[in-house]
């Protein structure tokens, strides 16, 4: 079932959704590719399988299974953030979404050694759980570009005449120029060798942000990176 459109959302173009679609059948074959030949060969040869040649099939089996649930999983958050009401918002505490994000990082900062500190953060009008999980893809883009040492990541904020700005900056691997500006779009990777996910984290990112009358974007030079976005004042 398509995602409910309300009053207050400007509706895709049919070109960009034609595109969404194909990348959605193009990930969901990739998986496929993993799953349907490996277990054909499982049925038709049986018992004559070695053990080693089972291993490596129900391995690919089960690497096919996790990329499909994966998806499952990103279009499932990128739909939910498409029906997002502004009608039902009401001033939210960030530093609160924030350490309801960091709360569910925890087991993952811990095992990646990296610290998160954060400023006052003033708070906006929005839905809690989506601002939250802003928050909580952007630290773990963060934690996938780790650099040989520890990594800090700090996150502020700063009130403008207009509306707030608020960042995640790192200290990790930087971004390359070219995929700053395509890094929003859906299905996009930073290593698609590297990273079995989606690609919809920060497109999910970019829908709640847009949805809240907000924006983001991202610099990066050389060291480190800032995801900058911001959310209108009440």
């Amino acid at each position: 079932m398509l995602p409910m459109k309300h009053d207050s959302e400007a509706p895709a173009t049919e070109r960009e959704f034609s595109e969404f679609l194909l990348r959605v059948c193009h990930d969901i074959r990739a998986g496929l590719r993993s799953i349907q030949p490996h277990s054909e060969l499982l049925l038709s040869h049986g018992e004559g399988v070695s053990a080693a040649d089972l291993r490596e099939c129900l391995g690919l089996i089960v690497e096919g299974a996790q990329r499909l649930d994966s998806l499952a999983d990103g279009l499932a958050s990128y739909a939910i953030a498409m029906q997002i009401d502004r009608r039902a918002f009401k001033e939210t505490s960030i530093e609160g979404v924030l350490r309801r994000a960091l709360a569910s990082l925890d087991r993952e900062l811990q095992d990646s050694h990296v610290h998160v500190s954060y400023d006052r953060l003033p708070p906006a009008p929005g839905d809690p759980d989506r601002l939250s999980q802003v928050f909580e893809i952007l630290i773990r883009n963060c934690l996938l570009r780790l650099g040989e040492q520890d990594t800090h990541i700090h996150v502020g904020a700063e009130s403008q005449p207009e509306a707030l700005l608020y960042w995640v900056r790192d200290d990790g691997q930087g971004l390359d120029a070219a995929y700053l500006e395509r890094m929003f779009q859906p299905f996009e990777r930073l290593d698609s060798r590297a990273i079995i996910g989606p690609g919809l984290g920060l497109a999910t990112c970019r829908i709640i942000l847009e949805r809240h009358g907000g924006r983001i974007w991202a610099e990066s030079q050389g060291i480190g990176s800032t995801f900058w976005f911001t959310l209108p004042r009440a």
